[in-house]
């Protein structure tokens, strides 16, 4: 067994390091620590959260300082402000016995100014977001010209939120001799540009598989209908008794639903997004790591830097809109050692998602069936009694009290006592799931079929295709930033648009992908709802913007419906 002496690591550091804990060095640590110690090396590591990513970085670089300069001498650029408050912590947490090092973590959502006294002292190691340092560096109230070190983590992340010109303002104030790392789940093509513009000649570290799902998450997902959806999300959670868990949802107002109704239905959980204000979502965070709350329903963006280890489940309420977001999302499980679940909600013309998600990933997704209410009324008596068995009592309490609870319990017999006690704690499960319909869809298309519903969209309507022009709608054509440079499918263009609210099943007609533009047709009566439509929608971390490109096609000028033809990336008029 290697120990953090084997690697390297001095003892005053480890002395902090017992106190966490921490005995036995992570892989990531044990590839990465050494090379820091041993050579200045510009490095490039490709990782899942929870495996160790901060004390990989931060060991080494504590180690390295020189404490008796003032300077800042370490930089660390976080994607949210929860992840650079975690990160501070941690290294602060590393260097209690190490003397005159001092951490700073800068980021927005507060005031500026204590950050900027504090910066005024002197801080050796500087953690930020890249909004907030931007900000201070237009004013001049921070100095990063003789950093040592400058470290990306959660790249990835950093650059799906749009940090690109940041990073760049950022980094052409630093000086070129620095030693830059680069930490990231997904080497994305933003992530390798950034390796290749600011970095010289680096060493790649991958843990696991490059581009890989956690090795510890078991990935399932659960074929429904749409209206249907949350009492499938219910059936799942009550199938899991014990679960601790965030669900992912895509929108602000679906993550308030969700929210909502769990609550209204009893569950302890609770809604974070973008709406909060940041003591709100402090407060929420603060509640879910305790564990006060079992259930956090969130978006995307402010689930990120959320820094939980013991997670059993993540549930997509919705699949993300690119396969690097289901990364992040799968990767809030199975950390730091345990094991978990990432469960996909997933409607029928959504199956092909599954299947590309499976590509990059590397891992299989096992198709479950959405449990019946018998099966979740049996596991949670199991899990009832499990917990009754299980209960120390305490005598020096219950004995004082025993001879009244006998007195008034005395005339039930040991089966009439069991059977009121289980009612008692269970009745709302035999209630809700009695007489419970069967929520599994049937598949009964054959693969041919499926393959062209899934490459027409929920829009496609035969009998409409092989009819006369009359009663046609008109098409409206748009324009959108992005093609095939950028990883756009037909079948997730299609998919955005008929989950459009209010818009229902949209017809689409020719769709044309281009290198770095794509242009569609689409029923002009819903051009409200699909503008609205790609308002939050990004691929492969890049905002999609979409505009109408000229006025509407008059009927029987375009053939309705049509074949998508690889090849070519274009739809064909049928």
């Amino acid at each position: 067994m290697n120990t953090f002496a084997d690697i390297g690591i001095r003892h005053d550091i480890i002395k902090g390091l017992s106190l966490l804990g921490f005995v036995e060095p992570t892989p990531v640590q044990a590839e990465v620590i050494p090379l820091m110690l041993e050579r200045r090396v510009d490095l490039v590591s490709l990782a899942q959260t929870g495996t160790g990513k901060t004390a990989a970085f931060g060991l080494p670089l504590i180690q390295r300082l020189n404490p008796g300069s003032r300077q800042t001498q370490g930089l660390i650029l976080c994607p949210t402000r929860e992840l650079c408050m975690q990160v501070a912590r941690d290294l602060a947490s590393y260097a209690r016995f190490v003397e005159g090092v001092s951490v700073l973590a800068v980021y927005g959502g507060t005031s500026i100014e204590p950050q900027i006294k504090a910066l005024r002292r002197g801080v050796q190691i500087i953690v930020a977001t890249p909004g907030r340092l931007n900000d201070l560096i237009n004013r001049g109230k921070v100095d990063i010209s003789k950093v040592r070190y400058a470290v990306f983590d959660e790249a990835d992340e950093m650059l799906q939120m749009g940090f690109q010109d940041e990073l760049n303002a950022i980094l052409a104030k630093t000086p070129a001799e620095k030693n830059t790392l680069l930490f990231s789940a997904t080497m994305s093509k933003e992530v390798a540009n950034i390796a290749g513009r600011y970095m010289s000649d680096p060493v790649e570290v991958t843990i696991g598989r490059r581009n890989a799902g956690a090795e510890n998450v078991q990935h399932e997902y659960y074929l429904v209908n749409s209206r249907d959806r949350y009492a499938a999300l219910k059936r799942i959670v009550d199938n899991c008794p014990n679960n601790y868990a965030i669900i992912f949802c895509r929108t602000r107002q679906d993550t308030n639903d969700v929210a909502n109704k769990l609550i209204q239905d009893g569950y302890n959980a609770d809604a974070l997004h973008g709406d909060l204000s940041q003591g709100q979502r402090d407060q929420v965070m603060k509640k879910f790591r305790v564990k006060n709350l079992q259930i956090l329903v969130a978006t995307d963006v402010a689930a990120r830097g959320l820094d939980v280890n013991d997670l059993t489940h993540v549930i997509n309420y919705n699949l993300p809109d690119d396969i690097a977001g289901y990364t992040h999302r799968s990767g809030r499980t199975g950390r730091a050692g345990h094991t978990g679940i990432s469960i996909a909600l997933v409607q029928m013309n959504e199956r092909f998602k599954i299947k590309q998600i499976e590509k990059k990933i590397q891992k299989k997704f096992k198709q479950c069936r959405i449990p019946s209410g018998a099966e979740i009324c049996r596991k949670q008596l199991v899990n009832l009694i499990d917990s009754v068995a299980g209960v120390e009592v305490d005598h020096g309490q219950i004995d004082p009290l025993y001879d009244e609870i006998a007195l008034r319990l005395g005339e039930l017999d040991r089966e009439e006592l069991i059977k009121k006690f289980v009612s008692l704690e269970f009745n709302r499960f035999l209630k809700y799931y009695k007489n419970a319909p069967d929520l599994n869809l049937k598949v009964k298309e054959t693969g041919r079929k499926q393959r062209l519903n899934r490459e027409r969209g929920a829009g496609w309507d035969k009998s409409k295709a092989n009819s006369n022009h009359r009663g046609r709608p008109q098409f409206a054509r748009f324009s959108l930033n992005v093609g095939r440079r950028d990883g756009i499918l037909p079948q997730g263009l299609i998919g955005a648009i008929n989950r459009a609210p209010g818009g229902g099943k949209i017809t689409v007609g020719k769709i044309e992908i281009m290198r770095n533009k794509v242009t569609l047709e689409a029923d002009s009566r819903f051009t409200p709802q699909i503008l609205n439509a790609f308002q939050h929608f990004t691929i492969n971390g890049k905002n999609v913007s979409i505009e109408l490109a000229r006025p509407a096609i008059p009927p029987g000028q375009r053939k309705h419906g049509g074949m998508y033809h690889r090849k070519s990336n274009k739809f064909k008029a049928a």
